[in-house]
């Protein structure tokens, strides 16, 4: 069960992360829309899951590749927007959130 502080962490994460993909990392999404739709930060604030939203859905691996590549600069860019208001700065771990997909999918197979 994540604390209030973990909550609120959670939610600036969130809130800058998706702005440095919308303004600053255009290059990374290779044409794709890439949009942030959890981030779960451990008890200790030093780690943060992020996961990612990708439309179109045709090259995932790829877009992927490309972020995690530019872990430290999502990284750095995230310290300069947050650093007065954190301590230390979480290291960051992306992951695909496929929840909008299997939503689709449950809605195919209830269909037929």
């Amino acid at each position: 069960m994540d604390s209030t502080r973990q909550k609120k962490i959670s939610r600036l994460l969130q809130k800058e992360i998706s702005e440095i993909f919308q303004r600053e990392m255009r290059q990374v999404s290779l044409g794709t829309m890439v949009s942030v739709t959890v981030v779960r930060i451990s008890p200790d604030l030093g780690q943060a899951k992020a996961y990612l939203s990708i439309f179109p859905t045709g090259n995932i691996e790829e877009v992927m590749k490309e972020i995690n590549e530019q872990t430290s600069q999502i990284r750095f860019a995230l310290g300069k927007r947050v650093g007065k208001q954190m301590r230390i700065i979480p290291e960051l771990r992306f992951y695909v959130d496929d929840s909008l997909d299997y939503l689709d999918n449950i809605d195919r197979l209830l269909k037929d």
